[in-house]
């Protein structure tokens, strides 16, 4: 079992006496940090030979000196590297894997990788990586779309793979139906801080559906059921927290001729969703 954590506090002296507490508590469930996962690292200076941030669950986190600023210093959270390089190499595999396939199979297996990476880093500063992306993934198709064809000049493997749709749609890979996804298609949404002392179980339904609402990927039936169920789930009576896995269930079966209006839905914790359908 693995889980990754971070903890954060201004005084060094606190950070590594809670490394030990962490270390000694894990002792007695055997459990142990591991050392290659475990590093003690300052947002904004060097410590110990150890550049300034660290990364986590996909993220770098780092600050950076800026005179201009009150505090005289900017946290910049964006992906980090390693999964920068990760994701590259997976539409790469998919593209090799793909060399014969017909370009809408290409597209339908590249947009879901690229439309779920790009959501899930939407929420901090990644407009520039997703350009970045999208011309590297450009790139790379069209040594694909050439090599498909070696007698062929570039305007005809242009006309044939990248055939203008819209004037912001020039050079996308597409087949004149099917239209390959763009990282930068997916609009940045900056993390909005929770007002004040707000807890998800202080009864103001309005405000965290709202707010659960607003968050990228998620979908206008989802905030509608959210209100309307005042941010509890149907079936355990829980109220939902920001973090919560939740699924939309039809109360009545589409499979025994329940319909997909809204009066015939419900919202419910992944979990009592399985529940339910296990029956």
């Amino acid at each position: 079992m693995s889980l990754d954590f971070v903890i954060l506090h201004e005084d060094i002296k606190v950070v590594v006496q809670a490394k030990t507490v962490i270390q000694e508590w894990l002792n007695q469930v055997g459990l142990e940090l591991k050392p290659e996962k475990t590093k003690i690292a300052h947002t904004l200076e060097e410590y110990k030979g150890s550049q300034p941030g660290f990364d986590f669950l996909g993220f770098t986190i780092r600050q950076w000196k800026i005179k201009s600023t009150k505090q005289g210093f900017k946290t910049l959270i964006k992906p980090s590297s390693k999964s920068i390089k990760t994701h590259y190499r997976k539409l790469a595999e998919i593209c090799d894997s793909h060399k014969n396939a017909p370009v809408e199979a290409l597209i339908a297996k590249l947009n879901p990788v690229i439309k779920g990476w790009a959501n899930y880093f939407s929420t901090q500063v990644s407009k520039v990586i997703f350009k970045k992306l999208d011309s590297l993934l450009w790139k790379r198709l069209g040594r694909w779309a050439s090599r498909r064809h070696p007698n062929k000049s570039a305007k005809w493997v242009k006309k044939k793979y990248f055939p203008n749709v819209k004037v912001t749609r020039n050079w996308v890979l597409n087949d004149g139906e099917y239209m390959l996804n763009q990282h930068s298609d997916v609009p940045i949404i900056r993390h909005i801080k929770v007002k004040g002392n707000k807890s998800p179980y202080d009864g103001d339904w309005t405000y965290w559906s709202n707010r659960i609402g607003k968050y990228p990927g998620v979908r206008k039936e989802v905030t509608t059921l959210l209100k309307r169920q005042r941010n509890k789930c149907a079936s355990c009576g829980l109220t939902f927290r920001p973090t919560d896995l939740m699924e939309v269930d039809h109360i009545k079966p589409r499979s025994e001729g329940g319909d997909n209006k809204y009066k015939n839905k419900q919202l419910l914790h992944r979990h009592c969703h399985d529940t339910k359908t296990a029956f």
